[in-house]
C-alpha cells in the first residue's frame, strides 16, 4: 500500500510538472490571448522536445505503428501511447547528433501526462486514434503548410474533397490544446465553428490552404499560425532601439507603429501594453519578422514600381485538386546497409579519406531523399494536370511521348542502382573471405615454430639464472661492507691503543664515511672491470677498502671475489642478448614468408 500510494504520489507530481513550469514563465502578463496562448503552446513544443521531429518523421512513426490501418474512432490505452511516443522519441535521438541527444525518458513523461491531461479529463485511461493524430501533428516541428495538407487527407474523402463531419471532429480535437494550457474562453470550440470558417459547399485542398493561411486566418485557430511565425523569429536581429526600455536592439518579433512617425516597440513591452509619449496601445501596430536596410527597402521599392517583383506572393504552392495515387513501390530494390570495413576497403582503393558511417546508413539522407521524391512526384503531377488543362489536344502526343521516356529513364535507374548493389553484395563478400584466416596459414613452418618454442625456453631459464646471480651478486656486496665494517672497527681500536693508525688514508675523514647512494645498472650494460666502478651499487666502506696506495688485509681476496662476480654477469648478458636477436630474428623471418633481413624487430 505504501508502495502505491508513493507510485500515485509521483505520478500527480510528474503531470502538474510541465504546468508548474509553464506558470512560472509568468506568460499571463501578455495582454493578447493570441499571443498568450501561442507562447503558452510554443513553450510544451519545446519542453518535450517535439520542435525536433519533423511532421514528415511524425508521419512516419504513425505508419510504423500501424496508426493508418485504425479507424480514426478507435481508442488506444496509455500504454500502447506510451510505446508510441517511445518509438518517436528514440527514432529522433538516432537522427540528432551524439552532442545534441535529449533525455528520452522524461520528455516521453512530460509529453504522456499533457496528452492525458488534454483527451482525457475523465480517466477513462484511453485515447482516440484520431485525438492523438491531431494533437501529434499540430504540435509537432515542420512547415505549417505541410502539417494542414496531412491534417486535410485525414478529413477528406476519396474524391479529394473535405467532409465537413471530419473538420468539425478536427476542431473539437485541436481546440482542447488552448483549454489545456487555460485559455479556453478564448479559444473555445462552439457549433457554429465550422461554417465561420467555410462558408462554401465543397472544399478542396487549395481552398482549405487558402482560409487557414489566409491573414487574418479563422478567429478559432488563429493561435496557429502565429505559433510557428514564433519560432520562425525567436533568433531574429533587429538593430533598432525600443522606444519605450530603450534597448538598443531587439529579438523577436518587432512592432512600428502605423501613427507615430518613428516609433517602434519591442515584442516584450508590446505584448505587455508599454506606452509612453503620445503612442497609445489603441494606435495600430504592424509586425515585422524581419530587418531590412534602408537601402535594401528603396531597392526593393524601385524594383517592385519597375514590375521586376511580383505584387502577391501566394501563401502557399498550389497543388492538385485530385487525390494523388499511392505510388507503387513493389519492385525497388532498396539499397541494404553495407558494413564499414567494406567501405573502408573500397574508399581507401580510390584515395578516398575514409567515413566514420556509411552514407548509406544515414537516417537523416533517408528522410531526406523521402521529402525530395514527395516533393518531385507533386511537382510533376502539377506540371502534368496544368500542361493538360492548358495544352491543346494536338500537343497530348507529345505529352505522352515525354512521359514514355521518363519511364524508361526510371526503368533504366532502377537496373542500374540493381546492378551497383549486387556489386556492392560481391566484394563485401570477396573482402569477408579474404579476411578469415586459413588453416594453411596457421601449419606454416613448424620447424622454425619448434625452434622458436625452445629459443624462448631457453631465454626464460636464461632470465632466472641471471636473476639469480644479480640476487646472489647484492648478498655479497652486502657482507663485504658489512667485513669492511668490522675492519674499520679494529683498525680504529688499534689506533687508539697505539695513539695513532700506521694504515690511515689520507683521502679517509668525515665526509668519505656517509654511505654513497645506490644506483641501479640495466642487466644488459657491458661492465668494466675497474673495482671503482664494479662496486658502484654498495657503500662507502666497501670503496675505501679498494682504494689505490693504501695495503690492507683482504683487499686483494675482496677484488678477486669482485672480479669475478662481474665477470659472470657480463657473461650472462652476452649469451642472454646473443639468444634474444636470435628468437627475435627467427621470429620476423617466419612472419615475413623466410626472406631474412627485410624487416628488422625492434629489442624490447
Amino acid at each position: 500500500m505504501i508502495e502505491e500510494g508513493s507510485k500515485r504520489g509521483k505520478a500527480m507530481v510528474e503531470k502538474r510538472q510541465l504546468f508548474m513550469e509553464m506558470r512560472a514563465q509568468n506568460f499571463d502578463v501578455i495582454r493578447l490571448s493570441t499571443y498568450r496562448t501561442a507562447c503558452k503552446l510554443r513553450f510544451v513544443q519545446k519542453r518535450c522536445n517535439l520542435h525536433l521531429v519533423d511532421v514528415w518523421n511524425m508521419i512516419e512513426a504513425f505508419r510504423d505503428n500501424g496508426l493508418n490501418t485504425l479507424d480514426h474512432n478507435a481508442e488506444i490505452n496509455v500504454s500502447r501511447l506510451e510505446t508510441i511516443l517511445s518509438s518517436i522519441y528514440y527514432q529522433l535521438n538516432k537522427r540528432l547528433p551524439t552532442t545534441h541527444q535529449i533525455n528520452v525518458e522524461q520528455s516521453i513523461g512530460l509529453l504522456l501526462n499533457f496528452m492525458v491531461a488534454t483527451y482525457d479529463s475523465e480517466s477513462h485511461g484511453k485515447l482516440t486514434v484520431f485525438s492523438m493524430k491531431a494533437m501529434l501533428a499540430t504540435m509537432c516541428g515542420g512547415k505549417i503548410v505541410d502539417k494542414l495538407r496531412y491534417i486535410f487527407s485525414q478529413i477528406s474523402d476519396s474524391s479529394g474533397a473535405m467532409m465537413f463531419a471530419k473538420f468539425d471532429q478536427f476542431l473539437r480535437e485541436v481546440l482542447k490544446l488552448p483549454t489545456a494550457v487555460f485559455e479556453g474562453p478564448s479559444f473555445g470550440y462552439t457549433e457554429h465553428s465550422v461554417r465561420t470558417c467555410f462558408p462554401q459547399q465543397k472544399i478542396m485542398l487549395n481552398t482549405f490552404l487558402d482560409v487557414l493561411m489566409a491573414d487574418p486566418p479563422p478567429q478559432c485557430l488563429v493561435w496557429l499560425p502565429l505559433m510557428h511565425r514564433l519560432a520562425n523569429v525567436e533568433n531574429v536581429f533587429h538593430p533598432v532601439e525600443c522606444s519605450y526600455c530603450r534597448s538598443e536592439s531587439m529579438m523577436g518579433f518587432r512592432y512600428r507603429c502605423q501613427q507615430c512617425h518613428g516609433y517602434q516597440l519591442c515584442q516584450s513591452c508590446f505584448w505587455r501594453g508599454h506606452a509612453n509619449g503620445p503612442h497609445s496601445n489603441q494606435h495600430q501596430m504592424k509586425e515585422h519578422s524581419s530587418w531590412k536596410s534602408p537601402a535594401k527597402k528603396l531597392s526593393h521599392a524601385i524594383s517592385k514600381s519597375l514590375g521586376c517583383v511580383p505584387i502577391g506572393e501566394p501563401p502557399h504552392p498550389v497543388f492538385p485538386e485530385q487525390a494523388e495515387r499511392p505510388q507503387e513501390l513493389t519492385h525497388t530494390v532498396q539499397p541494404k546497409p553495407v558494413a564499414n570495413n567494406m567501405n573502408d576497403t573500397m574508399l581507401m582503393s580510390s584515395g578516398a579519406p575514409t567515413p566514420t558511417k556509411s552514407v548509406l546508413e544515414s537516417p537523416s539522407r533517408l528522410d531526406e531523399e523521402h521529402r525530395l521524391i514527395a516533393r518531385y512526384a507533386a511537382r510533376l503531377a502539377a506540371e502534368a494536370s496544368n500542361s493538360t488543362q492548358q495544352c491543346p489536344p494536338s500537343d497530348l502526343s507529345f505529352n505522352f511521348d515525354a512521359n514514355k521516356q521518363q519511364r524508361q529513364l526510371i526503368a533504366e535507374l532502377e537496373n542500374k542502382n540493381r546492378e551497383i548493389l549486387q556489386e556492392i553484395q560481391r566484394l563485401r563478400l570477396e573482402h569477408e573471405q579474404a579476411s578469415q584466416p586459413t588453416p594453411e596459414k596457421a601449419q606454416q613452418n613448424p620447424t622454425l615454430l619448434t625452434e622458436l618454442r625452445l629459443l624462448r625456453h631457453r631465454k626464460d631459464e636464461l632470465e632466472r639464472r641471471m636473476s639469480a646471480l644479480q640476487e646472489s651478486r647484492r648478498e655479497l656486496m652486502v657482507q663485504l661492507e658489512g667485513l669492511m665494517k668490522l675492519l674499520k672497527d679494529e683498525e680504529q681500536k688499534q689506533a687508539s691503543q697505539s695513539g695513532g693508525s700506521p694504515h690511515s688514508s689520507p683521502s679517509h675523514g668525515a665526509g668519505c664515511s656517509m654511505p654513497m647512494p645506490i644506483r641501479s645498472t640495466s642487466a644488459g650494460s657491458t661492465p668494466t672491470h675497474t673495482p671503482q666502478d664494479c662496486l658502484a651499487g654498495v657503500g662507502g666502506d666497501v670503496l675505501e677498502a679498494f682504494a689505490q696506495g693504501v695495503p690492507r688485509n683482504l683487499r686483494n681476496d675482496l677484488l678477486v671475489a669482485a672480479d669475478s662476480i662481474t665477470n659472470t654477469m657480463s657473461s650472462l648478458v652476452k649469451e642472454l642478448h646473443s639468444v634474444d636477436d636470435g628468437g627475435d630474428e627467427e621470429e620476423t623471418n617466419m612472419r615475413n614468408g623466410g626472406d631474412r633481413g627485410t624487416v628488422r624487430v625492434p629489442k624490447h
